[in-house]
């Protein structure tokens, strides 16, 4: 992913969510202990069919292949835009299958809005 500023390759975690921060995109939809997808703590819940994954990025390791990592921008109904980050593979902040469901069954809308290129 290149940077058009400086012409820099962006491939870095840091430098999209610095990007998508200087879009106003700051908060997250995490998983919690019992299941539930909520936006920065709330106490509203998420089922896959109420968001829209907008993009995603996914992001290895120099030097270890456990530095892999993946982002998705993420829209809801009420058209909140946060994001999901998890690290993949062995390595997931997510035990289970649950999550990996939950994520394969979000609606997946690619759009150019979120390319950083």
């Amino acid at each position: 992913m290149e940077n058009k500023d400086t012409g820099d390759q962006m491939t870095t975690l840091s430098q999209v969510m610095t990007r998508l921060g200087e879009r106003g995109i700051h908060r997250e939809y995490r998983m919690d202990e019992e299941g539930n997808m909520k936006l920065d703590n709330s106490e509203r819940t998420y089922e896959p069919a109420n968001l829209t994954i907008l993009r995603t990025y996914r992001f290895e390791g120099d030097s270890n292949p456990a530095d892999s990592a993946v982002l998705y921008v993420v829209k809801d109904h009420d058209q909140n835009i946060g994001f999901i980050l998890d690290s993949y593979g062995a390595e997931s902040n997510y035990p289970g299958d649950r999550f990996d469901k939950f994520l394969r069954d979000i609606p997946v809308e690619e759009s150019e809005e979120y390319n950083l290129d």
